[in-house]
């Protein structure tokens, strides 16, 4: 027996989190708000934590992500490869959080109240613990917005090179620069630590 359908042509019977994003994103871009609803779900957290790596303020990255969020349903008719929506939603998420950065003239610290703490994984959040956390954030805040940036989207969330340079509005070559620049500010402000 098959399960009940709704207004939106769901089956009920389907658990939501059995769906292929891609079929949700087809069905998205056909106008259904569930299942627009549903791969907001699946991403939502990304997105936040795009944004709060970029801005270093909770409050400012939750605006962002929802201004994104928004931005990505006006937008979802321009993706043309459903199986992109994820790395899509990050890369607008990412620049409307480096508009927001470059908009404003802030120059407060990096700390640890800034930046997330348990919802990152990876060598990189594993090696993030005491002490060594605390000089790696006071690091990254003397570095300038455009390295930070390119070297925690790198770093941190997993980058490729060309999805940075799509969002920073580089070449891929000057994100490897920055990125560059970057670990050699980092090494040496952690040489102690070695």
């Amino acid at each position: 027996m098959s399960g009940e359908r709704s207004e939106a042509g769901w089956d009920q019977a389907v658990p939501e989190a059995s769906v292929p994003e891609a079929v949700l994103v087809e069905r998205a871009q056909s106008g259904d708000d569930k299942a627009f609803e549903a791969l907001l779900r699946r991403h939502q957290d990304a997105v936040y934590r795009v944004a709060l790596r970029i801005l270093r303020d909770p409050g400012d990255a939750r605006d962002c992500a929802q201004e994104a969020l928004i931005t990505a349903w006006h937008k979802l008719s321009e993706l043309r490869d459903a199986e992109a929506f994820g790395p899509w939603l990050k890369r607008i998420a990412g620049r409307r959080a480096l508009n927001q950065l470059r908009a404003r003239a802030d120059t407060e610290p990096m700390d640890e109240r800034n930046m997330p703490d348990s919802h990152s994984a990876g060598p990189v959040a594993e090696a993030l613990a005491g002490d060594l956390r605390g000089a790696l954030f006071r690091a990254l805040a003397d570095l300038p917005p455009s390295q930070r940036t390119c070297w925690v989207l790198r770093e941190m969330e997993g980058w490729g090179y060309e999805d940075i340079a799509e969002v920073v509005d580089a070449t891929p070559t000057a994100v490897r620069g920055r990125i560059h620049r970057a670990r050699a500010h980092l090494v040496k402000a952690l040489a102690p630590w070695r």
